[in-house]
């Protein structure tokens, strides 16, 4: 049984991940649109899964860090989002934590 307007499912193609990352401002003049970037989710405790991503958007203005930041140093900080496209093999879900090595 459902209540009204409620989803009873979401649907989402995951062949392709769009990972969202921030960069500061002294990181920004080394990265391009098209760049080849790594990008490495957890694999068990101590390993790391890497795939080849490619950054598809630079954000043209800042913003401040955002919430999930939790120190107070960081947080004051401005950031730009970047982007990065990634080919999924299956063994990326969506909401899953990444990193971007540029």
């Amino acid at each position: 049984m459902a209540a009204a307007g409620k989803p009873l499912a979401k649907i989402a193609d995951l062949s392709l991940i769009r990972l969202k990352v921030y960069v500061s401002g002294a990181q920004l003049g080394k990265i391009k649109t098209g760049q080849e970037v790594t990008v490495r989710i957890d694999k068990g405790e101590k390993d790391y899964s890497s795939f080849a991503g490619k950054v598809s958007y630079i954000s043209g203005k800042a913003e401040f860090t955002p919430k999930i930041i939790q120190t107070k140093e960081e947080r004051v900080t401005f950031v730009y989002a970047v982007t990065i496209d990634v080919i999924n093999d299956g063994s990326m879900k969506s909401g899953m934590p990444g990193e971007a090595i540029f």
